[in-house]
């Protein structure tokens, strides 16, 4: 599945919510699909904030399933990030005057299975998250 949208803050939950529906199928329980909005919701917003602060500009999401783990790619092609380290650091924020808590990567890391994070300053950032899913799963490990 791909879903294309506009760096507007009104697609943030459409966003979100096309993701949770993709993933019905692997069975997830409602805590997963919380997670799963949540990180989607993270990465979305680090775009229309950071990636085209003045401008709108695409935001990709990308999505497929193998198993019982969705794959989310979420990429655009905006500003970039200089130091990907430093921005991954709990608690910092680019721009600390507009009452940004500089977790949003953290929380992605922390509610999603699998995550990382490539950017090039002019040419934008794609984020890359896995989470293993559902009942399949629980069954899987027994």
């Amino acid at each position: 599945m791909q879903l294309k949208i506009l760096s507007c803050s009104e697609n943030e939950n459409f966003a979100r919510n096309v993701v949770a529906a993709f993933a019905l199928p692997l069975n997830p329980t409602l805590s997963e699909l919380s997670d799963i909005k949540t990180a989607v919701s993270e990465a979305v917003t680090n775009c229309i904030v950071h990636a085209y602060p003045e401008e709108e500009g695409w935001i990709v999401i990308d999505c497929e399933t193998d198993d019982d783990t969705l794959h989310i790619t979420v990429s655009d092609s905006g500003k970039g990030i200089d130091d990907i380290s430093r921005a991954l650091t709990p608690f910092y924020t680019s721009l600390p005057d507009e009452e940004r808590s500089g977790m949003g990567f953290t929380i992605m890391q922390t509610f999603m299975s699998g995550f990382s994070v490539k950017s090039a300053p002019g040419k934008g950032t794609t984020v890359k998250m896995s989470k293993k899913l559902g009942a399949k799963a629980d069954r899987d490990a027994r």
